[in-house]
């Protein structure tokens, strides 16, 4: 059985769509996981930011402590 050219273009182009919808979902995936990354990212970096505030000001606390008030008298 023979298959005219009709068919064949049908089948071509149904095999494009078909490799353009997969694109289109591997670039999805891509996107997400790269957002998911993105947010990891700023967690950690929030995270790591308060610890370095608080050691600052446990750093300033300590110093404070530490100090003479030769002015004062004290």
């Amino acid at each position: 059985m023979t298959t005219s050219s009709r068919e064949l273009i049908e089948r071509a182009i149904a095999a494009v769509d078909a490799t353009v919808l997969e694109q289109i979902a591997a670039a999805r995936q891509r996107q997400d996981r790269e957002r998911q990354q993105r947010a990891a990212r700023a967690v950690a970096r929030r995270r790591g930011l308060a610890a370095r505030h608080a050691a600052k000001l446990r750093h300033l606390r300590d110093s404070l402590d530490n100090q003479t008030f030769a002015a004062s008298g004290a």
